[in-house]
C-alpha cells in the first residue's frame, strides 16, 4: 500500500502493526530516489547530480533499531551499490567522520549524534531529498522532539517526509501537520485481524508474586517447543539482576539495557541472533523494531507502563506470519495499571488468576513438563553462552569500556598517555605518618622536635648554677606571662636567684654607696621617673635553698646585716601616715645605712604586716635573734618595689613612731 504513494514523492504517514514490514515500506522508495553512479550509466541521471553528501536521512529512537535498519537497507541496496552509514552514540567519532568524508548516500542515525555532527559541520544536510522518522511516537516519549525539530530546520524546505509507527498518538499527528505537506495517511490492517494485537500471538496473563517470578521464568524456559525468548523488565537494575540469576540457574542469558556500554549491548544482540544465547533480558530499549528470527516467547517480567509499550513488547514474537506466545506477570501493585491497559486494548484479562510456580494451570497453559524445577539440567546446557561472542572494540567515548561503567574490557586497551602511565607507574612519595606527635619509626615530628628543644633550653636555664653560663646561652624569644599583683613571676624568680647567687657583693656595694654619699643617691633616685623594672637575668629555680659558698656570715652588728640584705629592707618597710597622703605601693629602695637603722628600730617599736619573703631570701639572710623574736608572723602582701629617697625614709620612721 505504501510503495506506489511513496515512489511518487508524496508525504506519507504509515501505521501498521508490528512485524508487518514497515522498514522496507519506506526503505525501498528511499533507495530508488537517491542518485548513484548506476543511474548515470543507465542514463537516468546527469553526472552533476552525483554528490558525496547524504541524499536521504532516517531518524530512529534507539541504537539497536539504528543498526537493524542499516543492515536491512544495505541488504536491499546491494544491487544498486547504495552507500548506507549508521550514525549513533556510544561509538567513537572518528570512524563515523571518516565514512562521511568518503561519501554516503543514506544516513541512519539517532537524534543526539546527528545533531552533534551537524553542529560540527561534519555532516552536510543540504542535499537531503527524503526524511523518514521511524517510530516517531517513541522519539516523542524519549524527549527527542526538540532535537528532531532542530534537525528538520537544517534540511531543505523542498523534500519528501515520511512517518512510520505502529502507534500514532495525537502529538505525532501534530508534528506531521507542522512539518509535512498534504500527507497521505495509510493504516494497514488485515481483514481477519480486527484487534489491535497480532492474532498469531497467544497471550497469557498471571497475577504473580514478586519473589516467585524468577522461579516461574526458569520453569517457563523449559516449556516444550520453546525457541528464543525475550524477557522485558521495567528497570535496568531488574534486568541485570534477572540475567545474573538465570545464568546461575544454567541458562545461556544476556542483557541489554542502558547501563551497559554500546559494545556489550551489540555483543548480546549478536549472540542472541546467532543462537549462542537463547534468553535475552532487556528493557524497553529493545522493544522497538528489533526483528530476530525464531523468537517464540515474550515474557513481561514486570507490567508495562501503557498499552503502546505492551504492543511493542509482544510484537517481538509472531512476526511475518509466525506464531508466538506472550506471557505477562502482573504483581498485586500493578493490577490497576494492567486493568487500564486491558481496557484500552479491549482484551479479556481484566482479572488475572493468582498463579505460582507450582500451580497446575500454569503447567497446562504453557506446556511445561510435570516435575520441572527452576534449574536447567546439565544435559540440556548446550548453548555456547555470551562469552563465546566476540566483544567488538567500538572505541566508546567517555572512557567507558564495552561492558559498561567501571569495566574497561572491550574499550580501548589503554587510553592513558605515556606521561600519565609514567606518573602512575612511578614509586609514589612516602608521606610520614605521625601518631601522637611522633612518626611511626620513632623519629620525632618537626613540630614536636621544636617544642622539645624549647623545653630543654628552659630547663637548662632554670638549672644553670651561674649567671655567666646563662649569659652565654642563646637568647630565646620573650614570652608573655600572666602577672599577679603588678609584678611578673619572672621578676620574683629573678630577685630570688639574685639573692641566692650573689648576696655578699650586693651588700658590700650597697654599703659603700651609702657611706660615700647617701644624699647623692637619694637625689638621683628622686630624679628618675618611676617605672616597672624586671630584671632579665637567668631564671634560677625557686626551690634552690643552699646559699653560695662564698657568702660570709655577718654577725658583728645589726646595722651591717640590715644594710646587706635588700629583702630585709622590703620586709620591714613601714607604712606612710594616712593624714599626709594615701599610701602607695613602694618599690624596693637602696636606702642609706642611717635610714635602714631607723627603720629597724621602728619595726621593733611597732610590728606590722610585711611581705612574705621567699625561701631563698630566708636562706641568704643571717638570722638576727632580736628581730626574730619581735617580728610577727609574716602575711603575703602585694607590694611594688620603689626607689624611695633618704628623706622619705626618715619621715616614714618618724611617722611610724608617732
Amino acid at each position: 500500500m505504501t510503495l506506489p504513494v511513496a515512489l511518487s514523492g508524496t508525504d506519507v504517514i504509515g501505521q501498521a502493526k508490528t512485524g508487518t514490514g514497515k522498514t522496507l515500506g519506506f526503505g525501498l522508495p528511499l533507495l530508488e530516489r537517491v542518485t548513484v553512479p548506476v543511474d548515470v550509466e543507465a542514463g537516468r541521471a546527469r553526472p552533476e547530480d552525483l554528490t558525496d553528501a547524504p541524499q536521504a536521512l532516517i531518524v530512529v529512537p534507539t541504537r539497536e533499531l539504528c543498526t537493524q535498519v542499516t543492515n536491512d537497507l544495505l541488504t536491499a541496496g546491494k544491487v544498486r551499490n547504495v552507500r548506507v552509514t549508521a550514525i549513533y552514540g556510544g561509538r567513537a567519532y572518528e570512524p563515523q567522520v571518516e565514512a562521511l568524508k568518503k561519501g554516503v548516500d543514506v544516513v541512519v542515525g539517532t537524534p543526539g549524534r546527528l545533531l552533534d555532527l551537524a553542529g560540527q559541520k561534519k555532516l552536510n544536510l543540504k542535499h537531503v531529498k527524503c526524511l523518514v522518522l521511524d517510530e516517531a511516537d517513541e522519539m516523542l516519549d524519549l524527549g527527542f522532539l526538540p532535537d528532531v525539530e532542530k534537525i528538520i530546520g537544517m534540511l531543505p524546505v523542498k523534500r519528501q517526509t515520511m512517518l512510520f509507527s505502529a502507534t500514532m498518538p495525537g502529538a505525532v499527528i501534530g508534528l506531521a501537520r507542522r512539518y509535512m505537506s498534504q500527507p497521505t495517511h495509510i493504516n494497514a490492517t488485515s481483514p481477519d485481524d480486527a484487534g489491535r494485537t497480532v492474532a498469531n500471538t497467544k497471550q497469557h496473563v498471571y497475577r504473580a508474586h514478586n519473589m516467585d517470578k524468577p522461579e516461574m521464568v526458569a520453569r517457563m524456559l523449559q516449556a516444550e517447543g520453546r525457541g528464543l525468548v525475550m524477557v522485558f523488565c521495567r528497570t535496568k537494575r531488574t534486568a541485570a539482576d534477572l540475567a545474573d540469576q538465570l545464568k546461575q540457574r544454567g541458562f545461556a542469558s544476556g542483557a541489554v539495557h542502558g547501563d551497559l556500554g554500546q559494545g556489550a549491548r551489540e555483543q548480546a544482540l549478536r549472540a542472541f541472533r546467532n543462537g549462542k544465547v537463547d534468553v535475552l533480558v532487556c528493557t524497553d530499549v529493545a522493544a522497538r523494531g528489533i526483528d530476530v528470527e525464531g523468537v517464540t516467547h515474550v515474557i513481561n517480567y514486570q507490567s508495562p507502563e501503557d498499552e503502546k509499550t505492551y504492543l511493542h513488547r509482544i510484537g517481538r514474537t509472531g512476526r511475518a506470519g509466525a506464531k508466538g506466545i506472550a506471557v505477562t506477570l502482573v504483581d498485586w501493585d500493578d493490577i490497576p495499571r494492567w486493568q487500564l491497559i486491558n481496557k484500552a486494548l479491549e482484551l479479556d484479562f481484566s482479572d488475572p488468576p493468582e498463579t505460582y510456580s507450582t500451580s497446575p494451570h500454569f503447567y497446562e497453559d504453557l506446556g511445561i513438563p510435570a516435575g520441572t524445577k527452576g534449574v536447567l539440567p546439565r544435559s540440556e546446557r548446550t548453548r555456547a553462552g555470551l562469552d563465546a561472542e566476540e566483544l567488538e572494540d567500538l572505541g566508546e567515548p567517555g572512557g567507558r569500556g564495552g561492558r559498561g561503567r567501571g569495566d574497561r574490557r572491550g574499550g580501548r586497551d589503554d587510553s592513558r598517555s605515556a606521561e600519565q602511565r609514567e606518573r602512575v607507574d612511578r614509586t609514589p612519595r612516602r608521606r610520614r605518618r605521625t601518631r601522637g606527635g611522633a612518626t611511626v619509626d620513632g623519629t620525632p615530628a618537626p613540630e614536636q622536635a621544636r617544642t622539645e628543644k624549647a623545653r630543654t633550653e628552659q630547663a637548662g636555664q632554670a638549672a644553670a648554677p651561674a649567671v655567666e653560663e646563662a649569659a652565654t646561652s642563646p637568647r630565646t624569644p620573650r614570652r608573655r606571662r600572666r602577672t599577679r599583683g603588678g609584678a611578673s613571676q619572672d621578676a620574683v624568680a629573678a630577685s630570688a636567684a639574685t639573692a641566692v647567687e650573689s648576696p655578699a657583693p650586693q651588700a658590700a656595694e650597697a654599703a659603700v654607696t651609702t657611706a660615700e654619699g647617701p644624699s647623692e643617691v637619694a637625689s638621683a633616685d628622686a630624679e628618675k621617673p618611676r617605672r616597672r623594672r624586671t630584671r632579665r637575668t637567668a631564671v634560677a629555680s625557686a626551690t634552690v635553698t643552699e646559699p653560695a659558698p662564698e657568702t660570709p656570715a655577718v654577725t658583728e652588728s645589726v646595722a651591717p646585716a640590715v644594710e646587706a640584705t635588700p629583702s630585709a629592707e622590703a620586709a620591714v618597710a613601714p607604712a606612710e601616715p594616712a593624714e599626709t597622703k594615701p599610701r602607695r605601693r613602694t618599690r624596693k629602695a637602696t636606702a642609706p645605712a642611717e635610714a635602714a637603722v631607723d627603720t629597724a628600730e621602728a619595726a621593733e617599736a611597732e610590728p606590722r604586716r610585711t611581705r612574705k619573703t621567699t625561701q631563698s631570701e630566708t636562706a641568704a639572710t643571717p638570722v638576727i635573734p632580736a628581730q626574730a623574736a619581735q617580728e610577727p608572723e609574716a602575711k603575703p602582701r602585694r607590694t611594688r618595689k620603689t626607689a624611695a629617697p633618704a628623706e622619705a625614709a626618715v619621715d616614714t620612721v618618724e611617722a611610724a613612731e608617732a
